[in-house]
């Protein structure tokens, strides 16, 4: 009880300092309406592909009048907490987190989606009022369809002063939105909102992020004064400022916002995680996925792919030297008969195809995709984390086995997971489900990341043979061109790597069958004691699904 007092009282000394820094501003946003290579805010959505590619144009900034080569692309933008909360295992128990969780994009996570958006969304004030704790979690109406930052508030500042009093101000005069924020509304909402697997991350290439992480602190560990940052984990990050590596970069702490700012160069799937002590911050939540699509996606329809890509090859900015470089990335299929044929079409929806990486051949087309986090937790180290310190490193060992954030069944379970934390709010935990539907004669693209801290893990298919197209988001094809992709039915990874693997139902499915991704380690079928759980979903055959719930009809 002694404890429950001193935690209880050391929280609100902590809440009272963060509402003293409101008139300094520690927590700020960055989202810009225009940059030198974005010069205008552009139109697009954040779940699509944006701006067509048709190869780099050179264009003048009209502001400074300086030239720059447009690739497309837009500004998009997201803003994550770093603090605790709660997430609930396939077996009832509540898991105590080191976590990040979302402050903008709230409406697209709560529906499964990535929560990065266009500055134009990300942009917009709250419609009402947020109440304390997760907004997601109190069936608040007004939040349905809202995706702006949480605390965007007009800068009362920037209202006033003479400068904007012109008859054509800039356009944050007229609206205040300079990155000022309430700080009241991002405590209420961040404390306590901690996912897992962290908010969901995914831009196009060309696009430029800016990613705001706030450090709202730990309520559970208020003795702790955590600092966090974002480490974008295999991703070709060009200035070490932002590579989240405390003593190459800098590091966030309590009451602190910094804004991460990243130019998307090479499509793949990738993840994120915080680089503060990461065995610990790992073993206890702090991860995430990110994915960059490829320009491919952008490419009109009935145009060449394979002239898109030698296009690319001879991009002003992201040229790789394909000619002599055996690290390209992107290389060109080898030559053959029909490779040049081959051109954007349209796949199972009537929408246009999309592409797992720029192949020049459609090689990694795909329907539909999920984004597949693997990740485990040991319950007795998560004790000691909400509790006291050290926790014991050597003796780590995972009991729950995860598909973001969930074990069996939990993992087929639609919807958003919530969890009660110890503040008496329900908060959105497991916003991602992993069940995975495909349509009948169309392909899945699962984008797998393993972030385990203490255990290799296996996925394995029977019945829908994986081709797997691309290791550590590199796309499998020698320096000749030649493509190396191969079949199988089983893959493993270790902490730290990402694989790519289409589900092809093309030939031979048919609606209603039923199959299982699960792990062939059988002590990984579990829920610590519990049998019958742990790392595994189900495949469904459909007869169609939706682009953008996943439904299955």
């Amino acid at each position: 009880m002694v404890n429950v007092v001193v935690r209880n009282i050391v929280a609100i000394v902590i809440l009272f300092g963060f509402s003293m820094l409101a008139g300094a501003q520690a927590f700020r946003v960055q989202c810009p309406t225009s940059t030198s290579i974005h010069p205008t805010v552009g139109t697009g959505s954040p779940t699509g592909p944006g701006v067509a590619y048709t190869g780099p144009t050179t264009a003048i900034d009209p502001t400074t009048g300086l030239s720059y080569v447009n690739n497309g692309g837009l500004i998009k933008c997201q803003q994550v907490s770093g603090g605790d909360g709660y997430a609930t295992m396939a077996d009832g128990t509540q898991i105590y987190m080191f976590s990040f969780g979302p402050l903008s994009g709230l409406s697209d996570i709560a529906n499964g989606l990535p929560g990065t958006e266009v500055a134009t969304d990300f942009l917009k004030l709250a419609p009402d009022q947020l109440a304390p704790g997760d907004p997601l979690t109190q069936g608040l109406s007004t939040l349905a369809g809202y995706n702006g930052a949480v605390g965007l508030a007009p800068d009362p500042e920037v209202l006033s002063d003479p400068a904007c009093s012109s008859a054509s101000p800039p356009s944050y005069c007229a609206t205040g939105l300079d990155g000022h924020v309430d700080p009241r509304p991002i405590m209420d909402v961040g404390v306590m909102n901690g996912n897992q697997p962290a908010p969901l991350i995914a831009i196009d290439e060309d696009d430029e992020l800016f990613l705001t992480l706030t450090n709202v602190g730990m309520l559970m560990r208020p003795d702790l004064f955590e600092q966090h940052t974002i480490h974008f984990h295999g991703y070709p990050n060009a200035s070490s400022f932002y590579d989240g590596v405390p003593d190459a970069s800098v590091a966030i702490n309590i009451g602190g916002s910094m804004t991460y700012y990243y130019l998307a160069p090479d499509a793949g799937t990738y993840f994120w995680h915080c680089h503060i002590t990461p065995p610990e911050h790992l073993q206890m939540g702090m991860v995430g996925q990110l994915y960059v699509r490829p320009r491919q996606n952008r490419v009109p329809l009935g145009n060449s792919l394979y002239a898109a890509l030698v296009t690319q090859q001879h991009d002003i900015r992201t040229a790789s030297h394909c000619a002599t470089d055996i690290l390209c990335s992107t290389p060109v299929p080898a030559p053959g008969p029909s490779v040049s044929l081959v051109t954007h079409g349209v796949n199972k929806s009537g929408s246009a195809t999309m592409y797992a990486y720029n192949d020049g051949d459609g090689s990694t087309a795909y329907d539909v995709e999920y984004p597949l986090q693997i990740h485990g937790f040991d319950p007795n180290f998560h004790f000691v984390g909400m509790t006291f310190n050290p926790e014991g490193f050597a003796d780590m060992k995972d009991k729950y086995f995860l598909l973001n954030g969930r074990s069996y069944p939990d993992t087929i379970t639609p919807g958003t997971m919530q969890t009660p934390s110890s503040d008496g709010t329900m908060h959105a935990s497991q916003p991602l489900p992993s069940i995975i539907n495909i349509p009948v004669g169309g392909k899945a693209l699962l984008r797998i990341s393993d972030l385990d801290v203490s255990e290799y893990q296996t996925l394995a298919s029977l019945g829908i043979p994986m081709t797997v197209v691309a290791q550590n988001a590199r796309l499998l094809r020698d320096e000749a061109g030649n493509n190396m992709a191969f079949k199988t039915n089983s893959i493993t990874l270790g902490g730290g790597e990402s694989i790519d693997v289409i589900l092809d139902a093309s030939t031979g499915y048919s609606p209603g069958q039923k199959f299982y991704l699960y792990t062939p380690n059988l002590d990984h079928l579990s829920n610590d004691a519990e049998n019958f759980g742990g790392l595994m979903t189900e495949v469904n055959i459909c007869n169609s699904v939706d682009p953008l719930t996943k439904a299955c009809s």
